[in-house]
């Protein structure tokens, strides 16, 4: 990949100018995922993707934490 090539985001669509050999100087260096984030997301997705749809996964996947919480007992 070239350095600053701009591509789709690969869940959206919208154009996003890639710095993966600047990581600190992309556009996606503002979403700070945890591991478990980072894993849930690279089982979806090959590629880049915008900061909107990082954060929107990252909704996504704890969301998907408060579903698999069992109830509490009375």
């Amino acid at each position: 990949m070239a350095k600053h090539e701009i591509i789709p985001c690969e869940r959206c669509g919208s154009a996003i100018e890639c710095k993966a050999n600047s990581y600190t100087k992309c556009q996606c260096s503002v979403v700070h995922l945890d591991l478990n984030e980072v894993q849930y997301i690279s089982e979806h997705y090959d590629s880049c993707l915008c900061a909107k749809c990082l954060f929107e996964l990252q909704d996504e996947y704890k969301d998907s934490l408060v579903l698999q919480v069992p109830p509490v007992s009375p």
